[in-house]
């Protein structure tokens, strides 16, 4: 079993395996649609890491499972080696700043299909963000 990115309401959705849920030490990851900012797919899985291990499963290699911290916030990821990730941004009011699940089908399609279904989706790049260096960020 692998995480399921779903769509309910006005939410997306994360809905993991009870393993994953075990691994990552937490349930379902649920956001506001409104929030999503930016979909891409990254095909070598490992790319769509960021920052460092702050809970879950680690197995280098292999897979990576629960959060992630860094100087711009936090991250979701569920991803397995050999498999095309969805990166999902989301807007800096959002509990992550990207949510990152490996899909078992067509990683394009499902990017597609959250890019139509996000009502504020920034279409002015396709690629994905750099994290914001902090002296960048800093108003000091």
């Amino acid at each position: 079993m692998m995480a399921r990115i779903l769509v309910k309401g006005d939410d997306l959705v994360v809905r993991l395996s009870w393993w994953e849920k075990a691994a990552a030490g937490r349930g379902t990851v649920r956001v506001l649609l409104a929030a999503v900012c930016r979909v891409t797919v990254e095909p070598d899985w490992w790319r769509a890491l960021r920052g460092v291990a702050q809970r879950g499963v680690w197995i280098p290699g292999a897979l990576c499972i629960g959060t992630r911290g860094h100087h711009g916030g936090k991250d979701f990821v569920a991803v397995r080696s050999g498999r095309p990730v969805v990166c999902i941004e989301l807007w800096p009011t959002a509990p992550f700043s990207l949510i990152a699940v490996s899909v078992r089908d067509d990683a394009e399609a499902t990017a597609r299909w959250l890019w139509r279904l996000a009502p504020k989706v920034d279409s002015s790049t396709c690629r994905r963000q750099a994290i914001p260096v902090p002296e960048e960020t800093d108003h000091s």
